[in-house]
């Protein structure tokens, strides 16, 4: 029977000392957590027997449970990693479509070879879909889906509105639009310049030159005349050139009308203001440009849409005596974008952006947490399966319930407390010679009694 207690004994020292010694091997595993080998006494006794007297049977490894407290972070340059602040598992797949999850804390993702997020043995991570304003449309975990960052992001779309918000100098000089050249600085006040897009994504300056004629100014109102050019081209307006007004005589009221139309041909439009500076309207009242193509401007190349035309709003300029200043200058049009950066929100939002401007929303992390974490299966490389003891996943987003929030950039280290491993190890040193005692002391005893005569 001593024997037995002894032995059991030395087993139950030999698992503590392989559980303190996996704990120290896996100090530096991402998001690993360690274990804890929890023993229990063995006792039998009949019914008969005086329980006064019995001697317990030993020891017995009972579990070897996992702690799943916080581990601390490390900060990292790469915006792929991950690390959750709280509870919650990334949770991950084998296969594109297949549901085959494991779950896990290590954050350590990249793009494989077809662009889509995978930690470091080819796992896909599973994220929720979401619509365009990055909303998920199912939290569910048969509905997730690997996410895949594209390299691009859409087709061309060609610019139709270019809209413009100034303040134009209330002193400028006046300057006769007869007169107006682009290459002369001196032939107009200002300008200011927006690229566009034609259909096939390629780019083009759009510039507007402002010009303030002569005799344009009267009691209670002001003109201004702007003139158009794509690539340094002419675009004249699709319709007749704007009228404005003009005081000749210097009676501070209007007693003839002028066409902006320049020398050169250029017809252009007219930006009439109040006397507070407030713009009152535009002549024509809806400024379209002449198309651009052959046949109009001439100034889009071969294989593009020849009938783009663009809508110019100007959006409640004002005409102060300050400096000419663009407080707003957009335009509808895209060329194909290449992807320029990847983020991850702390909501487990993943937005890719690129260098035509766009942003776009392409999914959100999913995480998973469990009734019981300790019952969780371990399937190596700091993974779990869920198991009859821990419960179904339960499927969320970060910041969440009890799920955490996800750290872009940043890596949960093990949780493992490397002085406290060491202390445990010399207790189970210790423990295991204690027990090797008992049993040489049995075998002592033993021989003592099979010498007797």
């Amino acid at each position: 029977m001593s024997f037995n207690i002894a032995l059991s004994g030395i087993a139950a020292a030999q698992k503590d000392l392989n559980t303190t010694a996996n704990n120290i091997a896996n100090v530096n595993s991402i998001g690993f957590k360690e274990s804890r080998a929890e023993f229990a006494d063995v006792y039998a006794n009949s019914i008969f027997a005086n329980g006064k007297t019995a001697v317990g049977g030993g020891a017995t490894t009972s579990q070897v449970a996992q702690q799943f407290h916080q581990g601390s972070l490390q900060f990292t340059n790469n915006a792929l990693d991950m690390a959750i602040n709280g509870g919650g598992f990334f949770v991950t797949s084998s296969g594109v479509g297949s549901q085959d999850l494991t779950y896990t804390r290590a954050g350590a993702f990249k793009v494989d070879a077809n662009s889509y997020l995978v930690d470091s043995q080819g796992n896909f991570l599973q994220t929720f879909e979401v619509d365009k304003d990055g909303n998920s449309t199912s939290v569910s975990l048969t509905e997730t889906k690997p996410v895949r960052i594209p390299d691009t992001a859409g087709s061309p779309n060609k610019t139709e509105n270019v809209g413009i918000q100034m303040n134009l100098n209330a002193a400028d000089a006046t300057k006769d639009p007869a007169l107006f050249d682009p290459a002369d600085r001196d032939t107009y006040n200002n300008s200011t310049a927006v690229t566009m897009y034609d259909s096939l994504g390629e780019p083009h300056v759009m510039t507007t030159y402002f010009v303030r004629p002569p005799n344009a100014a009267y009691d209670k109102e002001s003109n201004w005349t702007a003139f158009y050019a794509v690539d340094g081209k002419p675009v004249d307006l699709a319709g007749p050139a704007g009228v404005y007004q003009t005081d000749t005589t210097g009676d501070n009221s209007p007693d003839a009308t002028a066409n902006a139309v320049t020398a050169g041909g250029w017809k252009g439009a007219v930006i009439k203001f109040n006397e507070t500076g407030t713009h009152t309207t535009t002549d024509p009242v809806t400024i379209v440009t002449e198309t651009l193509g052959t046949g109009g401007a001439d100034v889009l190349g071969p294989g593009t849409d020849g009938s783009q035309a663009l809508t110019i709003d100007f959006d409640n300029p004002t005409q102060y005596s300050s400096t000419f200043e663009v407080t707003e200058l957009t335009q509808d049009g895209t060329t194909v974008g290449r992807l320029t950066n990847v983020e991850v929100g702390a909501d487990g939002l993943i937005n890719a952006s690129y260098s035509n401007g766009s942003t776009v929303a392409l999914a959100r992390v999913a995480l998973a947490r469990f009734s019981n974490e300790q019952g969780l299966t371990q399937v190596g490389n700091t993974s779990w399966k869920a198991s009859l003891n821990s419960g179904a996943a339960l499927a969320g987003e970060a910041n969440s319930g009890t799920f955490g929030s996800v750290r872009s950039s940043a890596l949960e280290q093990s949780n493992v407390d490397l002085t406290t491993e060491l202390v445990d190890l010399i207790s189970a040193q210790r423990n295991f010679q204690a027990n090797s005692r008992t049993l040489e002391v049995n075998n002592t005893l033993q021989q003592t009694v099979l010498q007797i005569r």
